[in-house]
Formats: structure tokens, sequence, C-alpha cells
């Protein structure tokens, strides 16, 4: 497995020859496979420095249109910018919360309530200058009661090159590229919580290295892992994940709108072997957006751990609407087979939301009505109500 890196590395460079139609210089993939997940790579130069009373007032008045990828409320208060002769660029502190009131009423009579801190991450981004490399160092602080404090504690950790133009080369612990929403950031998803097949077979972060490229009418991220997870056993076992999305309307500037189609694939070994595949469409059109996604898996390595024993599978599609800049209204309905050798098992959640973007991402109010039916279980209502902060 040590080899197959290198190789995979030296064909895509070869491969994506076809796809360079134009320089897109500086290479960010927040649009593509790295939603919202890494660093922005773009270079920022700074102009006349301001007073820190000038930064707050900015944040103040700060209107933000793009939810696709996060945006840090303190970012020119906490970024510090170096000088000429030196070889960083800048680097940035930030954090960002997500948690949510939740209320439960199940068709038995039984209520009950909670709050939980989805997500609490306190993370450091180093950019080397004319966009060559960057780093990040991520800390998880949202408690889980079936890992450890260090196991739960250390989330992204990479190194990263820009090096090869339209192509971003990790190394590290990152969450890989299964899926569509099941790589996305937790700080863009549209709801509170991600679709069955997404927080089943996906959302683990894994060590390994992987090599990523964004042209104008596709992008790729391929990669090899450790098949471990949370940091239970040293190298249990090698993994590969890999995605390939086709953009065909990139050519369009927008005219007729964006389609994204694509496919993704994981498969290893831990204990046993597992693979799980998966295609999802996704098409957005001024304030409209729609998508779908599948996938099917002999076994996975998600959050729970392998499940080497289950054939399970599932799908899941979103309507959004921007009602206005600050206002956007979805729905969602979401299936889920956990496993198929158990008949009548299927588990449905019919979803919709509302999300107030007071700052865009970066200060956001959510509300979501769930309603659970399952085959093996009594029906369920949820209500949750959600924050989110990144600073």
């Amino acid at each position: 497995m040590k080899k197959i890196l290198p190789i995979l590395i030296a064909f895509l460079m070869t491969f994506s020859n076809a796809f360079a139609d134009e320089d897109l210089g500086e290479v960010t993939l927040e649009n593509s496979i790295y939603v919202g997940e890494t660093t922005t790579v773009e270079e920022s130069t700074p102009t006349t420095e301001k007073t820190l009373r000038e930064k707050l007032s900015d944040v103040y008045h700060l209107e933000v249109e793009q939810i696709d990828k996060p945006n840090y409320l303190l970012k020119d208060v906490l970024t510090k910018h170096f000088d000429e002769d030196s070889i960083w660029d800048r680097t940035q502190l930030w954090g960002g919360y997500n948690g949510d009131l939740g209320l439960y009423f199940a068709e038995t009579g039984e209520t009950t309530n909670h709050y939980e801190f989805n997500t609490i991450n306190v993370g450091y981004d180093g950019f080397l200058k004319d966009n060559k490399a960057d780093f990040r160092i991520m800390f998880n602080y949202a408690p889980y009661s079936s890992r450890n404090v260090i196991q739960n504690l250390f989330a992204d950790m990479y190194v990263a090159t820009n090096a090869i133009p339209h192509h971003r080369i990790m190394v590290g612990n990152t969450r890989p590229p299964l899926g569509m929403e099941g790589s996305y950031s937790p700080f863009v998803l549209p709801f509170i919580a991600r679709p069955q097949i997404s927080r089943t077979f996906a959302t683990v972060r894994k060590l390994g290295a992987r090599v990523g490229g964004d042209y104008s009418l596709m992008d790729y991220d391929f990669g090899v892992y450790s098949s471990d997870t949370y940091f239970n056993e040293f190298f249990p076992g090698a993994e590969f994940i890999g995605k390939v999305q086709f953009k065909p309307l990139a050519k369009t500037d927008g005219k007729y709108g964006k389609l994204l189609i694509g496919g993704s694939m994981d498969a290893g070994h831990r204990d046993t072997n597992f693979c799980v595949t998966g295609a999802h469409i996704q098409y957005e059109y001024k304030k409209f957006m729609a998508n779908f996604e599948w996938a099917n898996a002999n076994g996975y390595n998600g959050p729970s751990g392998i499940q080497s024993d289950k054939h399970a599978s599932g799908f899941y599609t979103t309507l959004a609407y921007r009602i206005t800049p600050k206002l956007q209204a979805l729905v969602r309905y979401d299936e889920l087979n956990p496993n198929h050798d158990i008949h009548h098992n299927n588990k449905r959640e019919y979803t919709a939301g509302i999300n107030y973007f007071i700052k865009g991402q970066g200060l956001k109010l959510i509300l979501n009505y769930v309603f659970c039916q399952n085959d093996a279980a009594k029906d369920s209502h949820r209500i949750l109500m959600g924050t989110q902060i990144l600073l």
C-alpha cells in the first residue's frame, strides 16, 4: 500500500492535463471536495492596519451572502500577517460552536428534551507565502460518552501543499471525502443533523495521505488511510477512499445554474474487508437548490467502528430555497435500511427547516422539525432549535 499513493499522484497529474483548459491560479477547493473543511488557501494582502475598534465595527456591519463555506467573524482580529522577508504569509486562530435544544415527542406519549453540543472546535491555521503550503491544528471539545478525552480531542491535524497547479496534497488526520454531505464541515450543513447514510457510513476523520484536483469541468480526491477510527488501534489495515465529481455546466457562467454529478468509494480492511459505494447529484439555480445522494455498503467503517457483517443502503433528497439573503427554507426526505438481512427495518426521516443567516455561516439560527418513521419502532417527532457562531 505504501507504493500506491505516489503512483496514483503521478497518474492523476498525467490524466488531468486533458481537463486543464485554463490556468486557475491559486487552487481553492472550498466549493468541491473540501467544502468548509480545509483552510482557504487564497492569499490575503492586508491594507493599512485598522485599530481593534475599527475591526469590531466592521464585524458589526458585516453582510454575508455566501453560505457554501464558513466565514469567521473575528478573522481580521485573530489573523497575524508577517513581514515581507518572512516565509510565512499569515496565521489565523479561530473557534466554532454549533449546538441545539431538542424536544422529542414519542407516539407512546413520552416527551424528553436535551441540549446538544454538536460541535465545539478551536483551530490554528498557518499559510506560507505564494500559496505554496499550509497547515491546520484543530481540537474538538464536544463531549462524547463513547470515546475518551484523547480520542475525541484530536480532529484536523495536517500539512498540505498547493505547489502542483490545480492540485492539493494533504498528509495527516482529515475528514475523507466519502459521499456528499458526509465530507462537509459541520459549519456548512443545511440541517442540524447529517442524513442517515452520512452519519452511518462517513463523517469520520482518518490518518493518511490524499491528493485532490480541481478543474473547470471536474474535481477529484483520492487517498490512502489507516482504517483506524478515533485512535483506537495502530494501523489495523489500509483503506482507500476516493471521490470524483463532474461539472457539466461550468462553462456557461451560471446562465443555466450549477450541476454537480459524482460518485465515491470507500474500500479497505479492518479485521475483514468492507466496501461502500455511492453516487450523488446536485443542481443550483439562483436561489434554488436540489440534491440526491445514494449509498450502498457491504460492511462499513463509520463512526461506530467496523460493521463487517451488515449490508446496508439508503438515500436522501433535499430541496432548498433562499427566500431572502438571510432566510432559507428547506425540506428533506431521508431513508436508511441498516441491515438487509432483517425485514421491515427501514428508518425514514422527514425534515423541514429554516436557517436564518445573521452573519452568513458565522452567526446563524436554525429551526428543524423531524418526523421519524421506523418500521421496527414507534414513530416520533423532534423539534430542534440550533445556534452556530464562528469566531
